[in-house]
């Protein structure tokens, strides 16, 4: 069994019946998310536990080498061309040890949002896609889904019941808008009910966005 990943948890009131688990970037860690619970409006909403993860450190090829916290490998600037499999598919048992974790301590599936930006946002849906629970939603920020060419034949039918927020920067040079527009494309054609939102910004966040995020909350977790 996977040792659990190191994570920080912020409780927003005692016992709470909803968990989210939210995934940082390349080269951050679980603190980077960790103000916005401040930030969002979670007014009528269940208690919530928010568990921010720290990634495994590793090589990332694309800094030369420079050993940082990373879900996965970035071999090149074209992330589409070369992906990490083993990588991917290594965080993923992570993640998957995260929301055990969860439904042991007493939150049923269907009530674990899993979330991340960039990195994170892609290790949302190489997992979510994949679990075979129905989750409580999926809350994709700035990123994409991996091994795109595989997750037909991967995908969990319980998955199909769950509904994904999908938002990205139009002028986010990290991860173009046009990738993020492929993803959306393929989900909505594998029978998926994605909320798209796309804003005036680069590879960020923005206070728009937050309200969104808070709405869709409030919508999902209702």
């Amino acid at each position: 069994m996977n040792e659990l990943l190191e994570n920080i948890e912020i409780e927003t009131a005692p016992n709470p019946p909803v968990a989210v688990i939210w995934m940082h970037g390349l080269g951050a860690d679980g603190n980077d998310f960790v103000p916005l619970v401040d930030e969002l409006d979670l007014a009528g909403l269940p208690g919530i536990r928010f568990i921010f993860p720290h990634a495994k450190t590793m090589p990332v090829t694309i800094n030369n080498g420079y050993v940082m916290r990373a879900w996965y490998d970035i071999v090149g600037t074209d992330i589409a061309r070369r992906e990490d499999e083993a990588g991917l598919r290594a965080s993923q048992v992570d993640v998957e040890a995260l929301i055990a974790r969860e439904k042991s301590r007493g939150i049923p599936a269907e009530r674990i949002i899993l979330a991340g930006f960039s990195q994170g946002c892609a290790m949302t849906l190489q997992t979510g896609l994949r679990h075979d629970e129905k989750l409580a939603g999926l809350l994709c920020l700035s990123g994409y889904v991996p091994l795109a060419d595989k997750i037909s034949n991967e995908r969990s039918e319980a998955s199909l019941k769950m509904p994904i927020f999908l938002v990205h920067g139009t002028h986010d040079g990290v991860i173009p808008v046009a990738r993020a527009h492929q993803s959306r494309d393929l989900l909505k054609a594998l029978g998926y009910q994605v909320e798209w939102h796309e804003y005036p910004m680069q590879h960020s966040l923005c206070l728009e966005e937050i309200n969104d995020i808070g709405a869709w909350l409030k919508k999902v977790l209702a």
